[in-house]
């Protein structure tokens, strides 16, 4: 009987020390991280500095699958939906998971309840860049030339419900000028047409206009952040001339809910420690791009603060992506 109860004494304590070993082990096959949006975006390369860290620490590969379309909902979809194990991994943003569900009508997973915050990664430095046609050498300047030739300003975007829409509506709001939207399908014409000229105005992310700002080819006017840029401290803020305006877009790792919370935090370590080597941030700094550093629990309340915040925003600009 004694021998009975010793040995079920030692397998409870066996079975006890299993999920940790199976923790410590982790990972012990290729992850695969989805970036929702096509190749060779700021989000793209910062997924793949991390893929390329990751795999040489883990000794395990880390794939990077672009799976784009639907503004991000595509990719964000397919990992709400893969097993919460942690070999399914979202580098997502603060459009997909908290200003969609109130863009679209029909959202095929919820950007907080569907998902496992693992850590925040990045804050792009958003700017408000002009044609050199617009004679306007600050927002000041520009918001009392808009009112004097209404309707006469055509800013460009990434397309319906993007940051760039969402910007420049808030901006229009908050000044009560008039403006004529004009969507593309991608970041990359939105900048090429207010190069050439054919648009005026464009908030986009400083890695897409900071060399044709460096070029003469767009000035720049403001950043979009509550707080200036540490990257570029010299450049004002939109709302030290129009108070209260703010957007800030970040980037984050995210897994499907329901993951281990033991995967999650070693998940955590390794992303804050790659984001701390000198040659990522350098890197990002060149992009315009800050590195962040956050635990879960800290994402998960930005996560949950900024799908409230823009969400309210969403609806109270009346943008709709699929209308």
């Amino acid at each position: 009987m004694k021998s009975i109860r010793r040995f079920l004494g030692a397998a409870a304590v066996a079975l006890a020390v299993l999920p940790a070993a199976s923790h410590a082990a982790y990972p012990e096959k290729p992850i695969t991280m989805i970036v929702p949006w096509a190749a060779g975006g700021s989000t793209d390369i910062l997924a793949r500095l991390l893929a390329q860290h990751m795999s040489q620490s883990f000794g395990q590969s880390v794939i990077v699958e672009n799976r784009s379309g639907a503004s991000g909902n595509i990719g964000s979809a397919y990992v709400a939906r893969s097993k919460p194990d942690g070999y399914t991994l979202l580098i997502g943003s603060m459009s997909t998971h908290t200003m969609n569900q109130a863009l679209y009508s029909s959202m095929p997973f919820d950007g907080v309840k569907d998902f496992s915050p693992i850590a925040e990664l990045a804050l792009v430095t958003n700017t408000m860049v002009v044609n050199p046609s617009v004679p306007a050498k600050n927002v000041a300047e520009l918001i009392a030339y808009a009112k004097e030739h209404p309707g006469q300003i055509a800013y460009a975007s990434a397309g319906a419900g993007s940051t760039n829409h969402l910007s420049a509506a808030l901006f229009q709001k908050a000044t009560g000028v008039q403006m004529v939207h004009i969507p593309y399908r991608g970041g990359a014409p939105a900048v090429l047409d207010t190069v050439a000229g054919r648009t005026q105005l464009l908030f986009s992310a400083g890695t897409q206009t900071l060399p044709h700002v460096k070029s003469g080819k767009l000035k720049l006017l403001a950043v979009t952040e509550e707080k200036r840029s540490p990257l570029m401290p010299d450049v004002p803020t939109v709302g030290e001339t129009v108070p209260g305006y703010e957007l800030a877009v970040w980037y984050g790792a995210f897994g499907p809910a329901g993951m281990d919370p033991a995967i999650v935090d070693k998940l955590n370590k390794e992303i804050n420690r790659i984001l701390a080597l000198p040659e990522v941030k350098k890197q990002m700094d060149d992009m315009g791009v800050q590195v962040l550093q956050s635990t879960p629990e800290e994402f998960g309340k930005t996560l949950a603060r900024d799908a409230d915040k823009y969400g309210k925003l969403v609806r109270e600009l009346g943008i709709k992506a699929d209308e």
